[in-house]
C-alpha cells in the first residue's frame, strides 16, 4: 500500500514536470514591456537628463529601490558607448549605451548578473502638441530557457511600475525651473 502512494506521488510529480515543460515550450521567447509620458520640456532638456548617465540617480527609480547602490562609471558616460556596472543587494548589472541622438533618444543593451545581453532598452523622444513624449522600452528574449519564459511573462507587472515611477521621475526632474536660468524672475 505505502509502494502504491509513493507510485502516485511520483506519478503525479512526473506528469506536473512534464506539464510545465510542455505549457512552458509553447510560452512567448520574448517579451516587451513599454510605457510613456507626456513632459513639458525640449527634447534636448529631456536628452540632457536620458542621455548622460550621471543624470539617471536624479530620475531612475533603481536608486530609490536600493540606496546602497554602488555604481562604476565607465569612461564615457554620454553618448554612444557611455557604460555604467552596479552592484546592489542580490543583484549586479551593467549597460552599455548603443545610440544617442537628442532628436531620437538613447538605446542602451543591459546585462544582468553576468549575463550576455539579457534586454535592449529604448527611451525615444517624439514631439507632440503639449510637449515631448518620451517611451521607455524593453525588450528581452528567454530563448529556450522554459523558467525565464514563465518569468517574462510576470516582467510588465514586476518592471512595467519601475519604469511607470521613472518616467514620473523623469517629468518633474525635466519640468522644474533651473534656479539659474535668466528668464525666471521673482515678479513678486
Amino acid at each position: 500500500m505505502g509502494l502504491s502512494i509513493l507510485k502516485r506521488v511520483g506519478m503525479g510529480v512526473g506528469l506536473a514536470t512534464i506539464m510545465i515543460i510542455a505549457v512552458g515550450l509553447f510560452l512567448p521567447r520574448t517579451y516587451t514591456i513599454e510605457r510613456s509620458i507626456v513632459i513639458t520640456a525640449t527634447q534636448q532638456h529631456i536628452h540632457d537628463l536620458c542621455g548622460d548617465l550621471e543624470q539617471w540617480p536624479r530620475w531612475t527609480p533603481w536608486f530609490k529601490a536600493d540606496p546602497g547602490i554602488e555604481i562604476t562609471m565607465g569612461g564615457l558616460t554620454s553618448g554612444e558607448g557611455a557604460h555604467q556596472t552596479w552592484h546592489g543587494k542580490g543583484s549586479r548589472g551593467e549597460l552599455t549605451f548603443t545610440r544617442s541622438d537628442p532628436d531620437w533618444g538613447v538605446g542602451f543593451d543591459l546585462r544582468l548578473n553576468g549575463g550576455s545581453t539579457d534586454a535592449v532598452c529604448t527611451m525615444r523622444y517624439a514631439l507632440v502638441d503639449s510637449g515631448v513624449r518620451v517611451t521607455w522600452d524593453m525588450t528581452g528574449d528567454a530563448g529556450y530557457n522554459l523558467l525565464d519564459r514563465f518569468f517574462g511573462l510576470m516582467m510588465d507587472t514586476v518592471i512595467g511600475p519601475m519604469f511607470d515611477e521613472g518616467l514620473t521621475r523623469l517629468k518633474l526632474v525635466a519640468e522644474e525651473a533651473p534656479a539659474e536660468d535668466p528668464g525666471i524672475s521673482d515678479l513678486g
